[in-house]
């Protein structure tokens, strides 16, 4: 019988220890403080790839790709144009059968792409090997990192344990860059509206209270944001 293409992760606490717990600790602290560096998500995610080959055991090339549950597929940091192409959308590549099965488990191995099924794709790239690992997941949508080699089995349970470790590191650095975007955003928009309102209050002689009002109706009247709007009202004033 074929293989299967898809060989889950097993169990990692027996795994061999790789490099040793102290350098994979350190290794791993210094990569943390990369992450946290990083000032956007894509930025955060690009330096995640970078440091996947660097980390984990075998890897010869890293991506990042988000799948919807209508199977379409982006991939939004890449190390080399070959993971464009394994991880792009469309065409064979674009329907790896091992990234279905991340909806389910949270680690995807392929061993060897010549010699499981469905594995033709990453074989015309290559690429034998692949390991998979879950960075974010909802009802919609997967977000994964995939490391990949051009040998056979480059991927044990080790270099497994290391992706999930860096993994977690990596989603927590996104939570954050993602909190701090969505704070910062926040306080644009507040001091925005608050122009926009002192703009109001001068122009028509009228308290903040009154002055907002008029931004919300002429923000539902006129079907834009609010933050749109008043960044329209600020632009216009500032213009000579």
């Amino acid at each position: 019988m074929p293989k299967r293409f898809v060989v889950p992760a097993s169990d990692f606490s027996e795994s061999p220890r790789f490099p040793g717990d102290f350098e994979l600790a350190e290794a791993l602290t210094l990569a943390a403080r990369q992450l946290h560096d990083a000032a956007t998500p894509h930025s955060t995610m690009r330096t995640a790839v970078q440091l996947a080959v660097r980390l984990l055991p075998g890897a010869e090339h890293a991506g990042i790709s988000v799948l919807e549950r209508d199977r379409h597929r982006r991939t939004v940091a890449w190390t080399d144009e070959v993971v464009r192409t394994a991880d792009g959308p469309g065409g064979d590549h674009g329907r790896a059968p091992y990234w279905e099965h991340l909806w389910q488990a949270p680690v995807v191995r392929v061993t060897d792409s010549e010699a499981e099924d469905g594995g033709e794709p990453l074989a015309g790239l290559g690429l034998r090997s692949a390991l998979a690992l879950r960075l974010r997941a909802d009802k919609r949508r997967l977000t994964v990192l995939t490391a990949y080699s051009r040998e056979p089995r480059a991927f044990d349970d080790a270099a497994t344990r290391i992706g999930r470790l860096f993994t977690a590191h990596v989603s927590l650095a996104l939570d954050s860059v993602t909190v701090r975007e969505q704070l910062t955003e926040a306080m644009r928009t507040r001091d925005l509206i608050g122009q926009a309102t002192g703009i109001l209050m001068e122009r028509l002689n009228i308290d903040a209270a009154e002055a907002f009002d008029s931004l919300v109706r002429a923000s539902q009247r006129e079907n834009i944001k609010l933050r749109d709007l008043a960044r329209r009202l600020v632009d216009a004033n500032s213009t000579p």
